[in-house]
């Protein structure tokens, strides 16, 4: 979209120069990370690129109503767009953008500081596009997570350098040195696996600790437990979940409405609760704890 510094710029084959720039840009177009709306009602936003497009009115109508279905806003056609949530109005983004039916689309972190419910709902848009339309997307994005569910291919860029890229499975299918300081990522256990009869694995970490995972892969591998997956309680709680270990808190700190506990249960485990929650149980360094998580939130890395 921009002329580059250093470097070519090639769309389906054809170098872009400023001679053709603005014909290329019209082949796509762009979701910022920081919301940008029309003062104006929700289809007023979505229907302005189309009506530059000199389409009809019955065709408008229809892209409107089907990329509102697309990112669940049916019925939010005379709203005003600037009064809807932080989630709501990055949905009207990115359904602007799909209503025009370009060959490329260029999303920037489309759902930062968003809700789990949003973050969803734009995932699963991104997803039916990419499979059901002739759509190159292109994303950037922090979340590991997400670039490994809604990717076919992926580029990792460490302080301005591309470092690998190969399919999202070849990506995130190691817990290379590379990703894992990219994602600062923590509960990273590696150890032996040995699948049961009942088709999950029990990954033996060290003498003491064992993780029972949802997934079937023998032999010496690496998982991941994310830290807001894990219960903490102060005593055992009766449930379903395969994994609950008892420990003692070791590290408390503090990040925005949340509290990061390290928990020293035969090796250290970081849990992720609310300050509410951190209250009312009344924790405190050396508290002890017991931690409990599902299988299936085990990831392989």
């Amino acid at each position: 979209m921009d002329k580059p510094t250093v470097g070519e710029i090639y769309f389906n084959g054809v170098k872009v120069e400023n001679g053709n720039r603005a014909q290329m840009r019209a082949n796509c177009t762009m979701v910022f990370q920081k919301t940008a709306l029309f003062d104006t009602t929700v289809d007023g936003n979505i229907s302005y690129g189309l009506k530059l497009r000199k389409l009809s009115r019955r065709e408008i109508a229809k892209r409107v109503c089907e990329v509102l279905e697309l990112v669940k806003l049916e019925g939010y056609e005379r709203r005003q767009a600037k009064k809807l949530s932080g989630g709501e109005q990055q949905r009207v983004s990115l359904a602007r953008a799909l209503a025009l039916d370009t060959e490329l689309l260029l999303l920037d972190e489309p759902t930062a500081n968003l809700d789990p419910k949003n973050v969803s709902i734009i995932e699963e848009a991104i997803k039916n596009v990419r499979h059901e339309h002739e759509t190159t997307i292109v994303t950037t994005t922090h979340n590991m997570f997400q670039a490994e569910s809604i990717t076919e291919r992926a580029a990792l860029v460490l302080r301005g350098k591309v470092v690998e890229t190969g399919t999202s499975s070849e990506i995130f299918g190691k817990a290379s040195r590379s990703l894992v300081g990219f994602a600062r990522l923590e509960n990273i256990f590696s150890g032996i696996s040995t699948v049961g009869i009942d088709g999950t694995s029990v990954v033996e970490v060290n003498d003491s600790v064992q993780i029972e995972a949802a997934l079937r892969k023998p032999g010496k591998i690496t998982v991941l437990v994310r830290p807001e997956d894990i219960i903490v309680s102060k005593k055992a709680i009766d449930t379903s979940a395969r994994n609950i270990f008892e420990g003692k808190i070791v590290s408390i700190s503090e990040q925005d409405s949340t509290i990061k506990l390290k928990v020293d249960a035969g090796t250290i485990f970081v849990a992720q609760i609310t300050k509410r929650s951190f209250s009312e149980m009344r924790l405190n360094l050396n508290s002890k704890v017991f931690l409990t998580f599902k299988a299936s939130s085990v990831y392989l890395v």
